[in-house]
């Protein structure tokens, strides 16, 4: 049974949820100054979040579990070879299995991100599907920047543009979607009759 919290006290446990990992992380590299021993921080953070998420909600929503899942695995693999290098991947991996899968979708003729936003956005088909390219277009780019990013510049660089620079990139992103959203939803908004003539 989920704990009767406040939705104040919710939205608090979801970010949590969210964003413990990566804010754990970024502490532990501030401290460690050492990529490998930041990882640390990050799987015992990733850990924690998912526990705390369950532990108030008893579930864990899909996209925290995804992102908590990949951060426990990709960490594992930089802790077992002593390698960064995996732990820098992971954001071009996801973000580019992100982009194949909305993409992929609209070529199969599916829209995964309706499916996963339909009950929070009421939009016209056309506009899901231009909202959904976007984005698809977007996490390839993200993946590309990531690769650039951890491949030329230093260690303390790379972990500022993965939080918050990547975090702060997507809200960006999401706000200038704003209008393409606005136009959907008026496009599905039922008119509203005229008022009758007075007699």
């Amino acid at each position: 049974m989920a704990l009767n919290l406040s939705p104040k006290a919710r939205s608090q446990v979801r970010a949590a949820v969210d964003y413990g990992g990566l804010v754990v992380f970024l502490i532990g590299y501030l401290v460690t100054r050492d990529l490998v021993q930041a990882t640390w921080w990050l799987v015992a953070g990733s850990a924690a979040a998912l526990v705390l998420g369950f532990a108030v909600e008893r579930r864990v929503a899909p996209m925290p579990l995804i992102a908590g899942g990949a951060a426990l695995l990709f960490g594992a693999l930089t802790l077992v070879f002593d390698d960064p290098r995996f732990i820098k991947v992971k954001p071009t991996v996801m973000n580019l299995l992100f982009g194949l899968v909305l993409l992929g979708g609209l070529a199969l003729k599916r829209n995964p991100l309706r499916m996963l936003m339909g009950e929070a956005l009421n939009m016209s088909e056309n506009v899901w599907k231009t909202f959904t390219l976007r984005y698809g277009i977007f996490f390839l780019c993200v993946a590309v920047l990531n690769e650039i990013v951890w491949r030329t510049q230093p260690d303390g660089v790379w972990v500022f543009f993965r939080f918050p620079g990547l975090i702060l990139l997507t809200l960006a992103f999401s706000l200038s979607q704003t209008p393409l959203i606005m136009r959907g939803m008026k496009e599905v908004a039922p008119e509203t009759p005229a008022p009758a003539d007075p007699e």
